[in-house]
């Protein structure tokens, strides 16, 4: 049941995801300097973003449930909370880091690690309902 709770956490990140980027498209491609084509979508090297994003919420999923079942975190609201509480205390800090360093916008470290709050609170859910 382990891997099914990963794998069903994960498509719900993913899927949050898609949603999340949709809503913040424009906002995002004009910070994170993305080339976009005639039709107003980005330019990128097909299927291989998208594979690679859903192989790392993959990871990230596993880690959280390892890491919830030796904390014997269980509730469905202490789920959220340390869903939450990773996304925003551990992944968004590293976003921040790496986009000082590189001298991108701020406002990219803000949009991103909003999705990575979200879509570690909806792993935190995922993982204690199933």
């Amino acid at each position: 049941m382990g891997f099914l709770s990963v794998l069903i956490a994960t498509i719900a990140a993913f899927a949050v995801g898609a949603g999340y980027y949709m809503a913040l498209a424009k906002p995002w491609m004009e910070v994170a300097g993305i080339e976009v084509g005639d039709d107003g979508k980005p330019v990128n090297d097909g299927p291989l973003p998208y594979l690679v994003s859903f192989v790392m919420i993959l990871l990230v999923a596993g880690m959280m449930r390892h890491t919830f079942a030796l904390a014997d975190i269980t509730a469905v609201g202490k789920g959220i909370q340390s869903g939450f509480g990773i996304g925003a205390f551990f992944i968004a800090p590293w976003i921040f880091i790496n986009t000082g360093y590189s001298n991108r916008p701020w406002k990219l470290a803000v949009i991103d690690s909003g999705y990575a709050i979200l879509a570690a609170t909806v792993i935190g859910l995922v993982l204690t309902l199933i």
